[in-house]
C-alpha cells in the first residue's frame, strides 16, 4: 500500500521536546498498549464488539480518505475521519486476537489503516491514542505476517517516542526495524534518520551527524525491487528537511538553516509545515533576527490553518522564547507575540 509522504516529517522542534501525554520511558516502548478509553471520540480501540464484516476495498477507501485529508489539511482536520473510521470499521474496536483467521489481505489492510490512524493521532497531539493505534497496527500485522507495515509502524512510533521525550525508546524502535538483515536503501536511510534524531536528543552530536550523513549516502543508492510500496515518499525534500533538523538538534545552526531553507522552498503536503517551524527555531538559534522576522511575517497570516499540533507546538515554543528574550530586537519580539495570537489553540 503506497502510503502518503512520510507520516512523519517530524518529532518536535529543533530545540526542546514536547512531553504531551507521553508516559514513562519504559511504558509501551515499541508499540505500547492498545487498550483504554477511546480518545478519538469513538469507542475504545480495544473493546471487543461483535460486529464483523469489513471488506478490503472498504478499508482501503477509508485509508485513502484519511491520507488525503492529512496531506491536504493536516492531522487536526483528519481527526473526525479517524473517529468515523473507528465507528464504521468494526475490526478497529475488536481485540486483535479475535480477528485471527480472517483473510490475510483484510488483516493487512486493517494494519495499514491502524498505522495511518496512529500517525494522524500523533500529529494531532493525541499521544496516548497514537500509542494504542500503533500497538494495534503491530498486532494486526503480526497476525498476517505483514512485516513492512510493522516496520513502518515502528518507524512512526520511534518519532512518537522522540517527540514525547523518550529518546532511548525511540532508538530501540528504530533498531528493531533494522534487525539483522539488509534493508533496501531507502528504508535503511529512514532507519538511519530515526536513529540520528534519537542520538542527537541523547547528546551524541557527532554520532548523530555521522548517522544523518550515512542516511544521505544510502538514499543515493536509489530504489530497488525490494522496496515496500510506501518507500516512494522518502524523497530528496524529506531527506533535506531531516538533515537540517538533526543539525539543528546538535546546534549546528548555519548548515541547518541552509538545508531547511531548501526543504521548505519545495511545495509539499500539509505535514511538512513542521520543517518551517524547525527553520524558525534554527534561525533564532543562529541569531538571524531579520530572517526570523521575515519568516514570521510569512507564517502569521496562515498560522490559524496549520493542522499539525506538533508544528503549532514548535512554533508556539519558539515564539515564547523570542517574546521573553531580552536580547532580541523589539520588532521581532512583537512579531513573535503576533504569531502566538494567530496560532490555533
Amino acid at each position: 500500500m503506497a502510503v502518503s509522504a512520510e507520516h512523519g516529517s517530524a518529532e518536535g522542534g529543533g530545540g526542546g521536546e514536547h512531553e504531551g501525554e507521553g508516559g514513562g520511558e519504559g511504558k509501551g516502548e515499541c508499540g505500547g498498549e492498545y487498550g483504554g478509553e477511546g480518545e478519538c471520540g469513538g469507542p475504545a480501540l480495544s473493546e471487543g464488539r461483535e460486529r464483523v464484516g469489513s471488506s478490503v476495498p472498504a478499508v482501503l477507501r477509508t485509508l485513502e480518505r484519511l491520507l488525503a485529508l492529512d496531506a491536504t489539511h493536516g492531522a487536526s482536520a483528519a481527526l473526525p475521519a479517524v473517529r468515523d473510521a473507528v465507528r464504521h470499521v468494526p475490526e478497529l474496536s475488536a481485540a486483535p486476537a479475535r480477528l485471527r483467521g480472517l483473510d490475510p489481505e483484510l488483516l493487512s489492510a486493517l494494519a495499514e489503516l491502524s498505522e495511518v490512524a496512529g500517525w494522524i493521532l500523533f500529529d494531532a497531539g493525541r499521544y496516548a491514542a497514537a500509542r494504542r493505534a500503533n500497538g494495534r497496527a503491530l498486532a494486526l500485522a503480526a497476525l498476517c505476517g505483514d512485516t513492512w507495515t510493522a516496520r513502518l509502524t515502528l518507524l512512526n512510533h520511534s518519532m512518537l517516542q522522540a517527540h514525547t521525550g523518550h529518546a532511548r525508546a525511540a532508538l530501540e524502535c528504530a533498531s528493531r526495524v533494522a534487525g539483522t538483515g539488509t534493508l533496501p536503501a531507502r528504508v535503511d536511510a529512514l532507519v538511519l534518520i530515526r536513529r540520528a534524531h534519537a542520538v542527537a536528543l541523547l547528546g551524541g552530536g557527532r554520532a548523530a551527524v555521522e548517522l544523518i550523513s550515512r542516511a544521505g549516502h544510502r538514499f543515493l543508492d536509489g530504489v530497488s525491487r525490494r522496496d515496500p510500496a510506501w518507500a516512494w515518499w522518502i524523497d530528496e525534500t524529506e531527506l533535506l528537511g531531516h538533515r537540517g533538523w538533526v543539525l539543528a538538534r546538535t546546534r549546528r545552526w548555519s548548515p541547518a538553516v541552509d538545508l531547511l531553507r531548501q526543504a521548505v522552498a519545495v511545495p509539499g503536503p500539509a505535514y511538512r509545515d513542521l520543517f518551517t517551524a524547525v527553520l524558525l527555531d534554527a534561525l533564532v538559534g543562529a541569531g538571524a533576527w531579520r530572517d526570523a522576522e521575515e519568516l514570521i511575517a510569512d507564517l502569521a497570516p496562515r498560522a490559524a490553518r496549520i493542522g499539525s499540533v506538533r508544528t503549532t507546538g514548535t512554533l508556539a515554543a519558539t515564539s515564547v522564547r523570542l517574546r521573553d528574550r531580552a536580547g532580541a530586537p523589539a520588532a521581532l519580539r512583537d512579531a513573535a507575540v503576533h504569531l502566538l495570537e494567530r496560532l490555533p489553540r
